[in-house]
């Protein structure tokens, strides 16, 4: 069974590696979602896999590291694509959430990421 579980922050971030005339080479925000996915069996006495709240602990963690701010500033995401912050994320999350099976990061509505860990990717 999988379940998950969605976050939203606010966030600016431009991105240093591509060509200088890209419009991402500018500052500029993003309305983030973001879903922790977390598989696993269901306990049979508790009737769950994991409680919710276990995942909004996890990540409430590191939220205000990345929550209104500029994502270039934060240690490990100096190029925040959105890949790279599904992979961030990841790497934090995983200590506390070792059932962890896919973070989804959205930066747009049309647009976003599914990271599955290193082994998956």
């Amino acid at each position: 069974m999988e379940i998950f579980k969605e976050f939203s922050i606010e966030s600016a971030h431009w991105l240093p590696h591509v060509p200088p005339e890209h419009k991402c080479r500018r500052m500029h925000g993003h309305s983030f979602h973001i879903q922790i996915h977390v598989r696993g069996p269901v306990d049979p006495h508790l009737g769950w896999v994991v409680d919710f709240a276990d995942i909004r602990t996890a990540f409430k963690a590191i939220e205000d590291q990345i929550d209104h701010r500029c994502l270039n500033d934060v240690p490990g995401l100096e190029n925040p694509t959105s890949e790279n912050l599904a992979r961030w994320l990841w790497q934090k999350l995983l200590p506390a959430l070792p059932a962890l099976s896919k973070v989804v990061v959205r930066e747009t509505c049309t647009s976003g990421c599914v990271y599955r860990g290193e082994l998956a990717s």
